[in-house]
């Protein structure tokens, strides 16, 4: 009898082994998830002593090689001894909506999810929150815990490991000043690892998005943040990268020189449970152009708030400022809002200066009785205030304006991520659009709050006032932030600035007009002077009457980040192809307009005059299947289809 239930005692353990066995296979089989395409593909792997890390591939081909995932918090450490607790179906997200701001009007995305829950030694629990797409991949931190004890954490060592013979281009997180961080540096051409080397202010890393060529040259890969809210701070990446793997990194503390933020040795992360932290988005493609045409990030956030965004509309807009930065007389500005009149343009901006002038000659009601739309600046800490705020934005709306520039952000610690979706909030139900200066990049935000219709985080034309370096570097970085920074969200880079400023301008003139259709932005504020929109050729006022600010539909055509861009931009019947070169070389081009132009019997091209840095040449043509240009060093071309 004892030597049965030996036996029996054997043939359960062997059982239970062979059981377990099975299990922990199919755990591991499970602890991925592909694109319902099947290219893309995001996969966990737990080490022997519980240190957890994820690769992404595309075609099996690697992206993202090895890299680590985990948080520490203040009471529980979840970079290692961790174990598999629970691994959810795979289900099926739909996103089909429509933004206000973007390349396509309408978009219609089905992503795969997964949620992967992870034990600690000491029993807590971490949930990973997977997303894998056409358009690249994401995952995401989750604590389901109830707790009202607020939780920090003091280290997220989340890392994006990039292969030695990528290349990239990243922009440097300049360290906290007087204006920064505002992500107004240059995007810099780098290979992995590669330390940061004279960026325009002291930085402390380097900013998302970033974009790297990887896979031997053959897929583009963007590294990007979603769904960011008062619940965690806007990240950046540290600047130590050896090896090629790339950390997040939080805001730093001393972010502070623009608004009322208590002072602070860390601006860790802080919350009470639950706890749900933004999305890391990993945004791949084949070509570049799919990364610029990307919406993985607004799939990611979280569907818009706004109910009614009938009263939201996007724009064109003057403004002074550029112009005529130190006048901020009653005759300037009403001057301004015959010019948005005289252009068609929807809006006008009163910067800085505008209350006096209003006090003094009614610029709003100017602006107004001639069916213009006022948009004002404000500073940053006038509307950080909770009461303040909303006391502001209904004395503005009752006022007749329509949206507010608020400037001078320049921090990303939590606290002002938190009141940006405030900020967002309270002026929807007053009416109000809202653009950010001075500040973080967007994360999705356009598609919660529909009303934040365009944000500066980029180094636009007013650097001909102030930077030496930036009329040399402009057409390559023209080429390079539509692939960056403007994937993030709406870019106010403020076009077609021809008057020459302090460093004098080496872009043609139609390279410049060429950036109001090239960039992606829900206002347009042209800058320039009366006279310049007065002096330009009738076939370029037109077009600057008719160009929309957003598109129901875009193509890329050319897509080589740092050399040339052409895209295909169409709204209802208006159909435009438009390119820009970023080299001090002259480039070819050859195109099939029968094929993009389809319907359309003739084109007008738009292009340099004998004065390249001041004027323009329009010409028109029959479309034809075999159109070659050959578009000027820094220069561009803008073609518009004709019936």
């Amino acid at each position: 009898m004892n030597r049965r239930f030996h036996y029996s005692l054997i043939i359960v353990l062997l059982l239970e082994a062979y059981f377990a066995t099975l299990s922990s296979f199919a755990q591991q089989r499970a602890l991925y998830l592909q694109s319902e395409n099947r290219l893309n593909k995001i996969s966990l792997s737990l080490t022997g002593e519980g240190k957890l890390f994820y690769k992404v591939t595309r075609r099996d081909k690697v992206i993202i090689e090895s890299s680590p995932l985990g948080l520490v918090r203040n009471d529980f450490d979840f970079t290692s001894g961790l174990s598999i607790s629970e691994i959810s179906q795979v289900a099926k997200r739909k996103e089909r909506y429509e933004l206000k701001v973007g390349n396509q009007k309408t978009i219609d995305h089905e992503l795969n999810s997964r949620s992967v829950t992870f034990k600690n030694k000491q029993g807590a629990f971490m949930i990973l929150d997977l997303v894998a797409g056409n358009e690249g991949v994401a995952f995401r931190y989750r604590f389901s815990d109830q707790s009202n004890e607020l939780k920090t954490i003091k280290d997220e060592i989340t890392g994006f490991h990039i292969a030695a013979n990528a290349k990239g281009w990243l922009q440097p997180y300049n360290k906290a000043g007087k204006y920064e961080p505002g992500y107004e540096d240059f995007y810099q051409q780098i290979l992995p690892g590669d330390p940061i080397v004279n960026p325009r202010n002291p930085s402390v890393g380097w900013c998302m998005p970033a974009l790297f060529h990887v896979n031997d040259r053959q897929n583009w890969v963007l590294i990007a943040e979603s769904g960011t809210d008062g619940s965690y701070p806007g990240c950046h990446l540290k600047p130590d990268s050896k090896g090629g793997i790339y950390h997040i990194a939080f805001a730093q503390p001393d972010e502070k020189y623009t608004l009322p933020l208590p002072d602070k040795k860390y601006a860790y992360p802080e919350w009470t449970l639950p706890w749900t932290m933004p999305w890391r988005a990993i945004i791949i493609g084949d070509k570049a152009g799919d990364i610029l045409l990307s919406t993985l990030i607004t799939d990611l956030a979280p569907a818009s708030k706004i109910t009614d965004t009938s009263w939201i509309g996007p724009g064109k807009a003057g403004w002074s400022w550029w112009s005529h930065p130190d006048d901020h007389s009653v005759s300037i500005y009403n001057q301004f809002s015959d010019l948005s009149s005289a252009m068609g343009f929807k809006y006008t901006l009163f910067d800085a200066g505008w209350e006096k002038a209003n006090s003094e000659g009614n610029i709003i009601e100017y602006a107004i009785a001639r069916g213009i739309q006022p948009l004002v600046w404000g500073y940053s800490s006038e509307y950080y205030d909770p009461d303040k705020r909303k006391k502001r934005f209904r004395q503005l709306s009752q006022m007749g304006i329509k949206g507010v520039k608020i400037d001078f952000w320049c921090s990303d610690r939590q606290e002002v991520m938190g009141t940006l979706q405030s900020v967002f909030e309270d002026a929807a139900k007053e009416h109000l659009l809202i653009n950010l200066h001075g500040t973080t990049v967007p994360r999705g935000w356009h598609r919660t709050w529909p009303n934040f219709i365009t944000a500066e985080a980029i180094l636009g034309t007013e650097s001909y006032f102030y930077d030496s370096k930036f009329p040399d570097k402009s057409a390559e970085q023209n080429t390079v932030l539509p692939f960056t920074r403007n994937v993030a969200g709406p870019a106010d880079y403020t076009p077609f600035a021809l008057s020459i400023r302090k460093f004098r301008r080496l872009n043609t003139a139609v390279h410049e007009l060429a950036t109001a259709m090239t960039y992606t932005s829900g206002i347009i504020h042209f800058a320039d002077s009366k006279e310049v929109f007065d002096s330009l050729p009738g076939e370029v006022r037109e077009l600057l009457r008719e160009v929309p600010a957003t598109w129901d539909k875009t193509s890329y055509i050319i897509a080589e980040p740092g050399k040339s861009l052409v895209l295909s931009r169409e709204k209802g019947n208006l159909h435009y192809i438009v390119g820009i070169n970023g080299t001090n070389q002259g480039q070819q081009i050859k195109l099939n307009l029968k094929k993009w132009g389809k319907g359309f019997s003739k084109f007008r091209i738009i292009s340099e005059g004998k004065d390249k840095l001041m004027g323009f040449k329009v010409q028109t043509f029959s479309t034809s299947s075999a159109w070659s240009y050959l578009m000027a060093p820094k220069g561009g071309f803008i073609i518009q289809f004709l019936r």
